[in-house]
């Protein structure tokens, strides 16, 4: 059986962000949690400086980092891949990424019928 469609992905610039990171803080984790201001990036904390809560989702992992979305917002991005990439810029007053002068961005692309039909499965927090 073919490996899973991942839900979550990172450009080549997302991953050395997060190994530069990694490299600094440990090991990592992401949130997406949607709304406005820093709620719309992707969050880089690290790992367990976050509290997951029963209303989020585990989507897959980052380079090893794991990566959660709300529940609510993934109910509008579950059928797009989502694309992490790293662009100029200061990340989210909390994310770890804010003082690396580059920032977390999402992207995001549809999936194909072949994709979805392979797509992998997601579990509550």
């Amino acid at each position: 059986m073919p490996e899973h469609t991942p839900r979550v992905v990172a450009t080549d610039e997302a991953r050395h962000l997060i190994n530069t990171l990694r490299a600094k803080h440990g090991p990592l984790m992401f949130h997406q949690s949607g709304g406005c201001c820093d709620g719309s990036s992707p969050m880089c904390y690290p790992q367990g400086e976050f509290m997951v809560g029963g209303s989020d989702v585990l989507l897959g992992e980052l380079e090893g980092c794991p990566f959660y979305m709300g529940e609510d917002q993934f109910a509008y991005w579950e059928h797009t891949q989502l694309v992490i990439d790293a662009v100029p810029g200061r990340g989210g007053a909390f994310s770890l990424d804010s003082a690396e002068g580059r920032r977390f961005l999402l992207r995001s692309r549809l999936y194909s019928d072949e994709e979805w039909a392979n797509i992998a499965p997601v579990t509550k927090g």
